[in-house]
């Protein structure tokens, strides 16, 4: 029995996070899925590989798809003995997207108990984390791995922090596996700056060690944590090691020319320029729609309502109202620093009075730790608004200059401020025996949260509300339709503001009375529980009358009426802190919950169906399709879109890691209208667009085809001077050939030898692993083949015959062959993927045995040690 009530809180709770999250995203329920547009360009670019899963069971670890062909090492491949990927399906067990939403609630859930917060409040701050609009955001966009690895950072920081108080078994196995979890989710930008929150966490650790002169527990810890995380990355070996190979080929890769596009001298040392990696960086000012989340326009696609100036401008124009209806559903109302938002990083208004709160009240230092992780990574996010820091972090910080979009390290601070929150509410609660400290920090945060959005109200006039493409719509539309919008700007500005206000005035208001007026908690929750019945009544009858159970007003009833079982459960026992708390907690999960509902909604899920083909065939696709024979596509409007990818092989696609020299090539080429390199790339078709926007297929005759003999080689010694060669290269006739690099692949470059051009080369079998050429020539020919060259697993076979190959003309492929006739095999047999599997699976039996070990250690050894010890002392 005690088993059950230590656990029983921990089990409802956790029963709760997935009745929230299915409610949250109910749709799922009824058999829809959530229209991601990242997912979307994702399973356009994954539609070869899966295809080939489908028909062959087995994994190619390449696609010709996409970018002339790349590596599917970060398109969702499947590595070997992946058995961290089998724990992580097992905690994903809802629908996509309630299964991230749980995890978020999950992982936050067992931080707040490792900072020793009961169940109840640790519910509430789950809660919040959860719902921070970023949070939803990135599921309603798709940045699925994203959230993926964002749900796992409490569980690897609660491990830390396990870890530095000593408790080294549960605190290194809970490491162990939640820092496997994180690598497992795959995006290392997400981790990476979880490590940079990490050796803050550490550092004010390591300082408490040494100068409590604990240097035996500094070097315990760090070994601990040291063995946690040699393990962890070794169960994620396959992944790690393949990408880490790949990346020096892809565009997070240092470029090796020393030229740009338009011949100036490229004088940048970081991998990619500061002008990419900072295009999205926050502004200063536009941190402060973290508590009044429009203040800067919301998103780049607000619904401003009937109720906006935008409508009454478009009605006074003459526009029907149901078009100025959907015309205002989708407004450019943002106006802050970056390219585009889909919705403004609001982490509350409650949370951040709770978080102010806890600076005045609560008397742990460990409060400083997540208060320096939110300042530090909220300045980071400033990036080229705050060039000093960001720059120097570019330039001498490993790995920094490897991500871009660095406003994206605010999600450092959106953890922090739900844990600060926490720690203000659990602390204000526990100094009940100290009213007047109670009664003072409070007041000082009433006083801050209000100074804040009071000084914001009266700074309106320091602030323009002009957005970076007005400029575009002062010239389309003309300045009456630009000055409606910045009226909507201002409205949203006061009306955001105002609502924050609000909400910090009544959770100021609920502690106080809990402070000094317990009667009053006590009448709202009676006025609260009456609501609640009442409201879950008249859903009731609504709900009667609809033609599915499956919807959100289906809900409502069931929700009120656990709410008000539980507040009256509180009331009969007269807990009237957890009153107070449970109301606040209503109030912080509706301001959260409320704003999210702007931004994803049940509108934003479709059928299964729309979203396993979600790119309709366009006639132009059809009528490239006819062609059954292996060619290229260059879609002049889709060149980073996903799309063509899920119908052709293509030299464009989506992908964040594509790459370096496709791209290169791009740049330095194809866009100066390079005909010769599209030839070389096999590009026989072009997808145009004419005035109407229809899309029609111009087919280009003077494509190189598959595999040709050229007759000489031009001999260069750098990279530049390779590009340089594309400008005026018959690539038909002349490859050319960095002799200076690859020579040992072809010794016989430098003897100027002449070679045969009569000879034929055909493709046999063609596949994303696997290509088979039959070829017939009289003598010695140079062959090039309209592949790209990767070293790192392609091995081309003559006759069966192991044989070197090089690249030629930048990114392709080519091979000696000789005279008579040959069969030709490019086989992908990546040694890194055998490589990493074995040590993944060696590392997992490890993880299993330290798992059995360290329960084993805990609860019979230690027990019986104890026991040992007290008899020892009885005798």
């Amino acid at each position: 029995m005690k088993i059950v009530n230590k656990f029983y809180p921990h089990a409802l709770v956790i029963l709760g996070f997935i009745f929230v999250s299915l409610i949250y995203f109910y749709p799922v329920l009824q058999g829809k899925q959530i229209f991601q547009s990242d997912i979307a360009q994702y399973t356009g670019m994954a539609k070869e590989q899966n295809d080939f899963r489908a028909t062959e069971n087995a994994e190619p670890y390449w696609t010709n798809s996409a970018f002339g062909g790349m590596p599917t090492y970060q398109l969702g491949a499947n590595y070997p003995n992946d058995f961290i990927g089998k724990v992580d399906d097992v905690l994903r067990f809802l629908p996509r997207p309630a299964d991230y939403l749980f995890l978020y609630f999950l992982g936050f859930y067992g931080l707040l108990l490792v900072l020793k917060t009961d169940p109840l409040k640790a519910f509430i701050g789950a809660i919040a984390f959860g719902f921070s609009t970023y949070m939803i955001i990135i599921l309603g966009v798709g940045h699925n791995a994203k959230a993926h690895a964002i749900a796992y950072m409490p569980l690897v920081i609660a491990g830390f922090i396990l870890v530095f108080q000593k408790k080294y078994i549960w605190g290194g196995l809970l490491t162990m596996f939640a820092v496997a979890l994180e690598i497992s989710a795959n995006h290392f930008q997400m981790t990476y700056y979880l490590l940079i929150f990490l050796l803050i966490l550490s550092g004010y650790f390591a300082f408490n060690f040494i100068k409590e002169k604990d240097f035996k527990g500094l070097l315990i810890s760090l070994g601990v944590l040291l063995v946690a995380g040699i393990f962890a990355l070794g169960a994620n070996a396959g992944n790690l090691m393949a990408t880490n190979e790949y990346a020096k080929y892809s565009i997070r890769d240092k470029s090796e020319l020393t030229f740009n596009p338009d011949g100036s001298k490229n004088e940048t040392t970081a991998s990619m320029t500061t002008d990419y990696i900072t295009e999205y960086s926050y502004g200063i000012a536009e941190s402060l729609n973290l508590i009044a989340p429009r203040i800067f326009g919301g998103s780049s696609h607000e619904n401003v309502g009937t109720d906006s100036r935008m409508y009454a401008f478009m009605v006074e124009q003459g526009v029907p109202a149901s078009q100025a209806q959907d015309f205002v559903s989708g407004m450019p109302t943002y106006w802050g620093d970056q390219p585009i938002v889909s919705a403004p990083a609001y982490i509350g208004a409650v949370v951040f009075f709770l978080a102010v709160l806890a600076l005045f009240i609560d008397e742990r230092k460990i409060k400083y730790v997540f208060l320096t992780g939110a300042l530090f990574t909220l300045v980071l996010s400033w990036g080229k608004n705050f060039s000093l820091l960001t720059d120097f972090f570019i330039e001498y910080v490993p790995l920094y200059d490897k991500f871009r979009a660095v406003s994206s390290i605010q999600v450092i601070l959106e953890l922090c401020f739900p844990v600060l929150a926490v720690m203000g509410l659990q602390s204000f609660f526990k100094a009940k025996d100290e009213p007047k400290l109670q009664q003072k920090a409070l007041v000082q945060t009433g006083v801050f949260g209000l100074g804040v959005l009071v000084i914001l109200l009266i700074a309106k006039s320091f602030f323009h509300f002009t957005g970076t493409s007005d400029q575009y719509f002062l010239e389309s539309y003309g300045p009456d339709f630009v000055d409606a919008l910045k009226e909507d700007r201002i409205t949203m500005y006061y009306a955001d503001l105002l609502r924050s206000g609000f909400l910090i005035l009544i959770t100021f208001g609920l502690l106080y009375c809990s402070l000094k007026y317990e009667k009053i908690i006590i009448l709202l929750s009676y006025i609260l529980l009456l609501g609640l019945a009442l409201l879950g009544v008249f859903f009731v009858f609504i709900v009667i009358g609809e033609k599915t159970l499956l919807t959100i007003k289906a809900f409502v009833p069931l929700i009120s009426f656990l709410l008000a079982y539980f507040v009256w459960r509180l009331i009969s026992i007269k807990e009237n802190n957890q009153l107070g708390i449970v109301l606040i907690g209503i109030l912080l999960i509706f301001d959260l919950f409320f704003v999210d509902k702007k931004y994803v909604s049940a509108k934003d899920f479709v059928s299964p169906v729309q979203i396993a083909a979600p790119f309709q065939e366009t006639p132009a696709d059809s009528q490239i399709l006819k062609d059954t024979s292996i060619y290229r596509v260059f879609d002049l409007q889709g060149q980073l879109q996903g799309r063509s990818s899920y119908f052709h092989k293509t030299i464009g696609g989506y992908s964040a890691v594509r790459p370096r020299r496709m791209q290169q090539l791009y740049d330095y080429q194809i866009a100066k209208n390079n005909l010769e390199v599209l030839n070389m790339l096999n590009v026989k078709y072009v997808i145009q667009v004419d005035k109407e926007g229809n899309q029609i297929p111009a087919v280009n005759p003077d494509a190189n085809g598959n595999a040709w003999f050229v007759g000489a080689v031009k001999l260069v010694n750098k990279p530049d001077d390779v590009m340089k060669a594309l400008n005026t290269l018959d690539t038909k006739k002349v490859a050319v050939f960095n002799v200076h690099e690859h020579e040992s692949k072809f010794q016989n470059a430098r003897l100027k030898k002449a070679f045969d051009t009569t000879g034929t080369i055909k493709v046999v079998t063609y596949k994303p692993n696997y290509i088979k050429y039959k070829s017939e020539n009289n003598g010695d020919g140079l062959a090039v083949f309209s592949e790209m060259y990767y070293k790192n697993g392609w091995n081309a076979y003559i006759d069966g015959k192991l044989t070197d190959h090089f690249p030629v003309d930048y990114v392709l492929r080519a091979m000696e062959v000789p005279a008579g006739k040959h069969t030709i095999e490019f086989k992908f047999e990546p040694q890194i993927i055998q490589t990493g599997g074995t040590i993944t699976l060696i590392s997992s039996i490890g993880m299993l045995l330290l798992l059995a070990g360290g329960i084993y250690f805990e609860k019979f050894y230690r027990k019986d040690s104890q026991k040992s010890h007290r008899d020892t002392q009885n005798n």
